[in-house]
């Protein structure tokens, strides 16, 4: 699969101000009543927005407390798959509009990375080699080999978000912003093989053309991707010092 499978600006990644938002596809999976009736009923019916951010904040801080105090295997994996159960509309509407400086919001990010990392897996590999060609201290932090497979992309989906319930939260963090700021580069690193050796835009061929386009969306997904690692690294920062809420 080229990195063209990961179809950027076709909805699997789409831009917006949270530095990026994956589409899971398909059908929303059904809701085994994890969050409460209560709750579903009152963002369905399109409840106060002040109300939507106390729950928010609330929610998310009660959650990664619970995982943080137990010891039970079937409860970290209930949450690592909230958004496979649960549907990515129902936890956009609770976190997706928190400040990106915030707990829910930093959450939602996390969520959302695991999704694409593990709906992309190959794709997402590629990039890593291609945006990591040696083992540096990226790949230490974020935990990736310098060739990894589709399995190990996967696992490091896992790992990171398991890792922000179970673990040190701001390293969770760290790991997720070095492993996006390397895929970043490797998309940067595709876009500008794509258009090399082309001559002036005035006298491109169609083919020309639309090699442009693509390295174009390749180029913004990067540029969404590098926002994205900056608000965990910033999350990071603000966890370490008490002020991530």
């Amino acid at each position: 699969m080229s990195t063209s499978a990961l179809h950027y600006g076709s909805g699997s990644i789409l831009p917006s101000r949270s530095g990026f938002a994956a589409s899971t596809g398909g059908a929303r999976p059904a809701r085994p009543g994890q969050l409460s009736q209560g709750l579903l009923d009152g963002l369905a019916g399109g409840a106060d927005p002040e109300t939507i951010r106390e729950l928010s904040h609330t929610s998310a801080a009660a959650l990664l407390d619970r995982v943080h105090h137990t010891e039970d295997p079937e409860v970290v994996a209930r949450v690592l798959t909230l958004v496979d159960h649960e549907g990515v509309d129902v936890i956009a509407e609770l976190w997706s509009h928190a400040e990106p400086d915030s707990l829910p919001g930093v959450l939602w990010r996390l969520y959302l990375l695991r999704t694409w990392m593990r709906k992309r897996t190959t794709a997402i590999a590629q990039l890593w080699r291609l945006g990591e060609p040696t083992v540096t201290s990226a790949s230490v932090i974020a935990g990736v080999n310098q060739a990894p497979t589709e399995e190990d992309i996967a696992a490091t989906a896992d790992s990171i978000l398991a890792g922000a319930f179970t673990g040190d939260f701001a390293v969770a963090l760290d790991r997720a912003a070095v492993f996006t700021d390397v895929v970043a580069n490797g998309l940067r690193l595709q876009a500008h093989r794509m258009v090399a050796g082309y001559g002036p835009d005035a006298a491109a061929s169609d083919e020309e053309k639309a090699a442009r386009t693509k390295a174009a969306r390749l180029m913004h997904t990067a540029a969404n991707l590098m926002s994205t690692a900056k608000v965990f690294h910033h999350g990071a920062a603000l966890w370490r010092h008490g002020k991530l809420e």
